[in-house]
């Protein structure tokens, strides 16, 4: 479907970027949901002038009860007093499950109640679907939404997860509810591929990336909706900032920030979101660094090498 991706010519300096941030869903050490802490980190993620992304991997959406997620959704909503965020729709299911568009129609409804955008969460019913059926799914699901996010995820972060044909995309791009989709192979050359789609199908159309190993790809036309984020929403605005006024600030901290993303997503990936927590934790931004109760654990010596990287973000801050 496309020739060689021209990857020099793709590098767009001085735009604007949008920069969506999951938060991360804090715990106490006792295995409680810390809504006070998650609260003043959805402030901060807007504070910083970033949109904040909730019941997402990096809140544990899959580990969450059915309450627990409405928990968040009303929590979100009233922390932010209108100001828009997005937030997964998230359907819990098991391998040879069918497609369950009732229980996506009442997540996109419980989204759309609380203020915010849907984005498509994969699930195992939904990522079995032939192509022609997984686009007709997302085209019913457009007929309940106003606008929504579709979601490629890479098993690597889910057992439930698909990396969609390109054809695929190209045909969701053809629905008009379908604002944009988070792209999360990480894989550079097919996140090239639907930018170089989009700008030929329908250039209004945003690839937020998920690469947390490829930050920079805001650099070729990406915008980003993110996990890495969620250890600074200040300094990737601040990136982003440099980004658009051209300030060749933009590089060193997204060095810095590549640099915590590459320690922080390794092997397990998944494990990423207690990274989040010791790293927030040695700012002082939470007061406990425990992940949810059911959700793999980083090493104690991880929080010298964290510690180290903070100080490089401060210092190039």
């Amino acid at each position: 479907m496309t020739g060689p991706i021209e990857v020099p010519a793709r590098v767009r300096p001085r735009r604007t970027i949008t920069g969506m941030s999951a938060v991360l869903l804090p715990y106490t050490a006792d295995g409680r949901i810390d809504w006070v802490t998650f609260r003043s980190l959805l402030v901060r993620t807007v504070d910083a002038g970033l949109v904040p992304a909730v019941n997402m991997d990096t809140g544990y959406v899959n580990l969450l009860t059915a309450a627990e997620q409405a928990a968040v959704l009303g929590a979100t909503a009233e922390t932010l007093a209108g100001a828009p965020f997005v937030a997964g729709a998230f359907v819990g299911d098991a391998p040879g499950d069918p497609f369950a568009l009732d229980r996506y129609a009442a997540a996109i409804d419980a989204i759309q109640g609380a203020g915010g955008t849907p984005v498509i969460f994969p699930s195992y019913g939904l990522t079995a679907l032939a192509s022609d059926a997984l686009v007709d799914a997302h085209a019913q699901l457009g007929r309940r939404a106003d606008r929504f996010i579709a979601f490629e995820l890479g098993p690597v972060f889910a057992p439930f997860g698909r990396i969609y044909e390109l054809d695929d995309v190209v045909a969701l791009m053809g629905l008009p509810s379908c604002v944009g989709i988070k792209h999360s192979s990480l894989d550079r050359v097919l996140e090239w591929e639907r930018l170089d789609a989009r700008d030929r199908h329908r250039p209004d159309f945003t690839i937020f990336t998920g690469n947390d190993l490829a930050i920079d790809m805001v650099m070729y036309g990406s915008d980003y909706l993110l996990g890495l984020s969620a250890f600074a929403p200040d300094a990737f605005a601040r990136r982003d900032a440099a980004w658009a006024a051209g300030d060749p600030a933009f590089y060193e901290l997204n060095d810095v920030l590549q640099y915590l993303g590459a320690f922080a997503f390794r092997d397990p990936v998944p494990a990423y979101k207690h990274t989040a927590a010791q790293f927030l934790r040695l700012r002082g931004w939470i007061p406990d660094d425990a992940p949810h109760p059911a959700a793999p654990r980083r090493p104690e010596s991880d929080r010298s090498i964290l510690a180290a990287l903070l100080a490089r973000l401060e210092a190039v801050g």
